[in-house]
Formats: structure tokens, sequence, C-alpha cells
């Protein structure tokens, strides 16, 4: 409710994308008529800064409000943007070069990466990434990690997280609860982990309780057999124990539902997430038709999403004034030149 007592649309339970460099006349009619929480950026949406920037404002216009634009920009080989902006190497390589420094030294490479996003009207980052690396971590997702003891990975978060919000980017920790045991892609098949509960509680789920406190979360497309064989992102056994034992109180968006792990058809698989306890589904690479069916399937947010949602756009900052040139050195003498 407004302030002055007028009643305040609810967002729709959605992020979503574009299929071009701008939005065509019938993505501006179908975002205005369906309101999107947020937005998500791909590398088919990048051309240069002015054209992102365009794109940017097509979408906060259509839905007529400074609406959230998140992107994947983790480095290594998930960078949606590349030269002529920086390129990074992959996060776990990055950790092992920085040493004993590498705190500082994720915290300046997110704020970095923040300055770039801010300057694109991008405002959002789906970083850190604090599942717990293993022997047995798929490729898909090891060299993203941060390493592999919870409470190394945990600060690691933490310093990026923080870079992320000085640079007035909110980050969005992923996989909640924690990726690191799937032995498979979830982009082509469900991971099943059957590590016991206790042994989750003191390993996958503990970074993410570390910073529980953080204003965006996406889900893990894993089963977690011991538990629920149901996919965390559709499963309420799995969301209860990330709101209540792992206390993560921000608002909590769905991995991308047309990944091959979670199977229907992707308004079937909305409307299962919202019902399991998601607060917004994220739906990437699909057609119109299927954007707007995905869209009437989540529905609006209900009153208590709506609040964390408003809680995560209040936690969006002002960048702090910062001399980047100097960042980039101090990065530079921390990684050896």
């Amino acid at each position: 409710m407004h302030p002055c007592g007028y009643a305040v649309s609810r967002f729709g339970a959605t992020i979503l994308d574009a299929e071009g460099l701008r939005l065509s006349a019938e993505e501006k009619t179908f975002f205005r008529e369906v309101n999107p929480f947020g937005f998500i950026l791909f590398g088919r949406n990048i051309a240069d800064a002015d054209q992102i920037r365009a794109l940017c404002g097509d979408m906060r216009e259509a839905v007529g409000r400074e609406a959230p634009i998140t992107i994947d920009q983790e480095g290594g080989r998930v960078q949606r943007l590349r030269a002529p902006w920086r390129v990074w190497p992959a996060p776990l390589a990055f950790v092992e070069q920085a040493g004993a420094q590498a705190e500082e030294a994720m915290y300046l490479r997110y704020r970095l990466i923040a300055h770039e996003l801010y300057a694109l009207g991008i405002d959002s980052n789906c970083a850190p990434l604090v599942d717990v690396a293993g022997p047995q971590t798929h490729d898909f997702l090891r060299d993203r990690c941060y390493g592999t003891d919870p409470a190394r990975v945990a600060a690691l978060g933490r310093a990026a997280a923080e870079g992320h919000l000085a640079g007035g980017v909110l980050p969005v920790v992923k996989h909640i609860p924690g990726h690191g045991r799937a032995t498979a892609d979830s982009h082509l098949d469900l991971p099943v982990v059957d590590a016991d509960h206790a042994a989750l509680r003191a390993c996958d789920f503990a970074p993410f309780k570390a910073l529980s406190d953080l204003a965006m979360g996406m889900t893990a497309h894993l089963s977690y057999s011991a538990i629920d064989p149901v996919p965390a992102t559709l499963s309420a056994k799995m969301m209860r124990i990330i709101r209540d034992e792992i206390g993560f109180g921000g608002l909590i968006m769905t991995d991308d539902i047309s990944m091959k792990a979670l199977t229907g058809a992707p308004a079937d698989i909305a409307r299962a997430s919202i019902a399991a306890g998601c607060d917004v589904a994220l739906l990437c690479n699909a057609d119109l038709k299927t954007r707007r069916a995905v869209a009437e399937a989540s529905g609006e947010m209900g009153p208590v999403a709506q609040a964390r949602a408003e809680a995560a756009l209040a936690a969006r900052r002002t960048p702090d004034e910062v001399d980047i040139p100097a960042l980039e050195a101090k990065l530079s003498a921390i990684m050896g030149g």
C-alpha cells in the first residue's frame, strides 16, 4: 500500500528477457500488460554501450518504473559482456592466483564489474556463486566456484557481494541451497544428490546461511533425494529449509525454468515453482507465446513476495565514489601485475 493510502499494483512474478537488441512493438505491449518484476540480458542483447542503455530504457519504459535488470557476469565461461569490456578469468583460478589476498581481490573484481554494469543501466548481477566445489563437481560448474571450504567460500562470496553493492548493483546469490555436489549439468539433466541432510547442512548449505541477509537469491535445479526427490526449485520441503533452516529472507528467483533439469511445459513449471515457495520465475530464451503463458501462470506476486521484492529494490545503492584506475592498479598488484 502506498503511504498515502493508494493501492499499489503488484509486480508480475517473473523475470523475462528480450529477443534482440531492442524491444519489438509486441514485446513492449506484452511487458506493459504483464508487468514483470524484472528483466535479464544475454549475449544476443548486447552490441555496444549505447544500444544496451537504450534497451534497458525500453524495458523500464514498458513497465513504467525502474525495474531491476540483471545479467550473468561471473567471469570465465559465464560473462555476457566481453571485449571491449573487461574479460575475467574463471573465479576458481582467480581465487587461487590471489592467494592470501583473495577476499580483497574478489571485492575489487566485482566492484569493477559493477562499475561497468551500472554505467550501462544494469543494476543486478547473478553472482556471487557460493556453491562448494568438491572432487565430483561437474565441469560445467567447478571452475565457477570459489573453493572447497564452506567458510572460505562464504567469505569470498561476502566480498563479491559487497563489491557489487558498493557499485550500485544488486547481487543474486546462487544456487540455493547448493549445487556443488552435482555430477550432471542441470542445463541438460536433473542432477540427483544423495548426501544426507546433516552432510548438506555442514557443507553445502553453510555459505548460503552465512549470506542469508542478501536481498536476492537463485535456486538450484537439483534433487536432494534424502530430503525430497522433487527438484529444489519445485519442492515445498526444500523451500522451507531455505527459509527456516538456512534463514534466507530475501527474494528467491528460480534458475532458468527452461533448463532440461526440469520437465514439462514452462507454464506448468512456473506455476509449480511459485506454489512451492519461489517468489519469481525466471524464463530465458523463449518465444513470445511461451513468455506470455509463463507470465499468466506465474500471476502477480502475493503480499509476502511483493514485500521481499520491494525490500530488494530498496537495497539498491548509489555507487560510492572511487578512483577506478586506482582500484585496477591495486587488483593488478594483488594478482602479480
